[in-house]
């Protein structure tokens, strides 16, 4: 990958403020995601939806170790996340 590339993703980012506690920690280690997975996949998704059990926002993306996560959260305010879940899904046309 070129700088430039690199930078352009950089670019493309969001910037979000997360809210961590133990609590969703945990949860999140118990499906194999990690906090920084996890604000890779919200800062950067592929895609952007709505949870259809919950109708939270949600996102779809891919780890930088390749794994495609589904992530599920709540908007404090526009800068400020609460993750709520996470866990490895198919890719879509998989």
């Amino acid at each position: 990958m070129l700088i430039c590339d690199i930078l352009l993703l950089v670019c493309q980012m969001a910037y979000f403020d997360f809210q961590w506690t133990d609590e969703i920690v945990e949860h999140l280690a118990e499906h194999g995601v990690s906090q920084e997975d996890f604000a890779e996949v919200v800062s950067g998704p592929e895609r952007r939806g709505e949870s259809r059990s919950t109708r939270r926002p949600c996102c779809w993306g891919e780890t930088s170790d390749g794994r495609y996560l589904f992530c599920v959260y709540e908007y404090l305010d526009e800068m400020t996340i609460i993750p709520c879940t996470a866990y490895e899904v198919p890719r879509p046309g998989e």
